[in-house]
């Protein structure tokens, strides 16, 4: 008996040192962890690793600057520059910080403040192509198109052959309405590029623009092959049909370009054109009063769900949140019988009465961080959205760690129009492990 005894004592030994080794595990090697697992596209874990390396050295820039870069995979912009943020204030010189920063903004459509970032990534890194090329797309963006072909020039100086950047110059000239250089752009994408239907899409429109209508129907018809569900290449080639008094042929394309995109006024205008010139006067009328009345009618703006997750998502995708009601020791004041039996007429579709215990769970016990939880949870199913915001608040203030509660506030918030607080708690769900946010981050905060 006594040597069984000796066994179990040197065995729980074993175990503890055992368990103190795993404790021991160093911020650089979780570091390390975290960048392998970023390697191998699990970024969810890889973002679980940084967050380790940050709890156990929380001035490591580097840790910041790859915690921001999964984040930014998982398409959580606004979580990543927050991260991009911190990484900079440790370490000022960061170039690719600034750099995947300003991307990150870009997908938020805060192109000014991207454009900062870019030029601040060009200061310290002025021999890497990808500063003026992002620079010079954003520029773009908000009609910068001068300096956006400055940019666009220099990228293509360091890197004569980058398809994206001579695609971004193409488009640039065509605004510019420098519709020869535009065209030879175009062509040398194609060039390295030949199935890019993109590039197709731009030589033809620049073909339209040069009156080379049997040029652009040729390159029109190439890039409906390879992507024909494209409503805008349908609208073109039939507008280049109808140039060349093809009409029943510019006719088939426009009604393509109608079935994919009900509301495209300038293809019911196309096709009641070429109707009237073939002669069908009355079906040409009525076409032409649809090109008049699309997106003329006055909308009605009292909306509650502002955002694109609206009232019917919110509820489908609240109720993916699993119950947490576990058994707890009765205290005297017997909240947790109140929380138990709330969640109980909840259940059986008594959502008024269960917010009245509820309201009593927290009355007895005022930090019941889960009682706010759960009541948020029901005021939101019954369509009291402020109030659950509240509740999903304060459940967050007494555990601040409460990733569900982050993932319900940031889903009604998104539903109430306040797309940038609401993307901001997912992200914040995310981080603390509830994985379910990136799908939406996905979904709704791109």
């Amino acid at each position: 008996m006594k040597q069984r005894s000796t066994f179990m004592f040197v065995f729980a030994c074993i175990m503890a040192f055992t368990h103190v080794l795993k404790a021991q595990k160093t911020a650089a090697e979780y570091f390390e962890e975290g960048v392998n697992k970023s390697k191998s596209g699990d970024f969810v874990a890889a973002l679980q690793a940084f967050n380790l390396a940050i709890t156990m050295s929380p001035e490591n820039a580097p840790s910041y600057y790859n915690r921001a870069m999964a984040k930014a995979n998982l398409k959580d912009h606004r979580g990543a520059i927050l991260d991009f943020d911190r990484s900079i204030e440790l370490n000022p010189k960061y170039s690719d910080a600034y750099l995947y920063r300003g991307a990150s903004k870009a997908k938020q459509d805060d192109f000014r403040s991207a454009i900062q970032d870019f030029s601040r990534a060009i200061e310290l890194n002025p021999d890497d192509p990808q500063g003026y090329y992002q620079r010079g797309v954003n520029r773009a963006r908000v009609e910068n198109y001068r300096g956006a072909l400055q940019d666009l020039n220099r990228t293509i100086e360091l890197e004569p052959n980058n398809a994206g950047a001579l695609f971004a110059r193409g488009t640039v000239k065509t605004k510019l309405e420098d519709y020869p250089s535009a065209l030879v752009d175009f062509s040398r994408v194609l060039d390295l590029t030949p199935k890019s239907p993109s590039a197709l899409s731009g030589r033809g429109y620049v073909k339209i623009k040069l009156n080379d209508f049997a040029g652009a129907v040729n390159d029109y018809s190439k890039a409906i092959e390879l992507k024909p569900e494209d409503a805008e290449s349908f609208y073109n080639r039939g507008f280049s049909r109808s140039k060349l008094e093809k009409y029943e042929e510019a006719i088939t394309d426009f009604d393509q370009a109608i079935r994919l995109d009900p509301q495209n006024h300038r293809a019911y205008y196309g096709r009641g054109f070429s109707k009237s010139k073939l002669g069908n006067q009355r079906d040409a009328i009525s076409d032409l009063n649809k090109a008049v009345d699309i997106n003329n009618t006055p909308t009605d703006t009292k909306v509650v769900y502002m955002g694109s997750i609206s009232r019917s998502i919110l509820d489908q995708l609240r109720e993916v949140v699993q119950e947490k009601n576990k058994i707890n020791e009765l205290s005297t004041e017997r909240s947790e019988a109140f929380f138990a039996r709330g969640v109980g007429k909840n259940k059986q579709g008594d959502g008024k009465g269960a917010i009245i215990d509820l309201n009593k769970a927290i009355e007895f016990n005022p930090t019941y961080a889960e009682a706010y939880f759960t009541r948020g949870m029901i005021k939101s199913a019954i369509g009291d959205q402020r109030g659950a915001i509240q509740d999903c608040t304060s459940a967050i203030k007494l555990s601040p760690k409460h990733a569900e509660a982050y993932y319900v506030r940031g889903l009604i918030k998104h539903s109430l129009g306040d797309e940038n607080s609401g993307c901001l708690d997912l992200s914040k769900a995310g981080e603390l492990g509830y994985t379910q946010a990136y799908k939406v981050i996905s979904d709704y905060c791109n």
